[in-house]
């Protein structure tokens, strides 16, 4: 499995955290449940306060699922997907 550090990035007016269907809907995609039906595993995330700005570490066996996984963000912002490594695995081969 690789790594990925996503970020998804909204508009004030645009942010579904509010939204009556939406928030809830988020909340769910990214429950273990559902990540698994992607075949992607959300370590971590969390949401920067007043930034609208959400970021995930996710394992995941090639960018496509992870892709897949952030669609129904990128359908209200942008997504940036970067292969990433754990601090321990930097460290062992010597550079970032």
């Amino acid at each position: 499995m690789a790594l990925f550090v996503v970020q998804h990035k909204h508009d004030a007016e645009t942010c579904p955290a509010g939204h009556p269907e939406m928030g809830p809907a988020l909340v769910q995609h990214v429950s273990p449940a559902n990540t698994a039906k992607f075949g992607v595993d959300v370590k971590a995330d969390a949401v920067v306060d007043g930034a609208h700005t959400f970021y995930l570490i996710i394992e995941a066996p090639s960018v496509t699922e992870v892709e897949s996984f952030m669609t129904p963000f990128s359908q209200m912002g942008s997504v940036d997907i970067w292969p990433s490594s754990s601090c321990e695995r930097v460290v062992a081969r010597g550079k970032c």
